[in-house]
């Protein structure tokens, strides 16, 4: 066992840190997304978009030290980030909500958003994740991406 966890270390420590990080943003993220929707009475998109656009500022700058220590950044990073979770983002919440709207067809539309919404997170997360890891955090080795 522990060979094993010394062989993966590195992969255990970025999923570690990246869910520290996720932890932090994604109860930031739900706080914002929640207040907007259920009190302010912005729609599913605006409420969760607006939501996942000041997480991603946070988490871009937190994985970019913290989880994936990056120390050369190149002039495409920021915008391979800002693919990756828009990717992410569309694809999760655009499967979440029509899901649960079969899912919970007979509940009222505010439980079916709300619950759409947690669905698309936890997707986002394991998305994102591997989206940072392999996409926008890659490690150059021998000179190249």
């Amino acid at each position: 066992m522990k060979a094993l966890f010394f062989k993966y270390k590195d992969f255990i420590m970025e999923v570690i840190h990246f869910g520290l990080v996720g932890v932090i943003n994604t109860l930031m993220g739900w706080v914002i997304m929640a207040v907007l929707y259920n009190l302010v009475h912005m729609n599913y998109w605006l409420s969760s978009g607006i939501s996942y656009f000041i997480g991603s500022v946070f988490s871009y700058h937190a994985n970019s030290r913290v989880t994936f220590k990056v120390e050369n950044r190149d002039a495409g990073l920021p915008w391979r980030f800002a693919i990756n979770i828009i990717v992410c983002y569309l694809i999760a919440f655009s499967v979440a909500q029509p899901l649960m709207e079969k899912v919970l067809a007979a509940q009222p539309r505010v439980i079916v958003d709300n619950v759409a919404m947690f669905l698309g997170m936890c997707m986002f997360i394991v998305m994102n994740f591997f989206g940072q890891k392999i996409f926008v955090f890659r490690k150059i080795r021998h000179g190249r991406a």
